[in-house]
């Protein structure tokens, strides 16, 4: 993804605390995220992508448990803001194309 194209991340960068407290349904209302859930292949935890108008799409795979999404749409939304949030757990890998 190209972070410098988000419109989001051209917006001030929010306080850590307010990714990580702020109900996620209205952070993704706040950056204007897009969210569409897909079938995907096990494994495939979420992905985001900058579109050309600056819009983000978060993809959440069918079936994955809340908290789950709640951690990896916080940290990929903290990515694109470029916002340093607490690492994820080994188990998980945020990767840029």
């Amino acid at each position: 993804m190209t972070l410098t194209q988000s419109k989001a991340a051209a917006q001030r960068n929010p306080p850590v605390d307010h990714l990580m407290d702020a109900p996620l349904a209205d952070l993704l209302t706040e950056y204007s995220v897009d969210v569409s859930t897909l079938e995907t292949d096990p494994g495939f935890t979420g992905g985001a992508y900058v579109r050309a108008d600056g819009t983000l799409l978060f993809v959440r795979p069918a079936g994955q448990p809340e908290a789950e999404w709640e951690m990896i749409a916080r940290s990929m939304l903290g990515r694109v803001l470029r916002v340093p949030l607490p690492e994820l757990p080994s188990l998980y890998e945020l990767t840029e194309l």
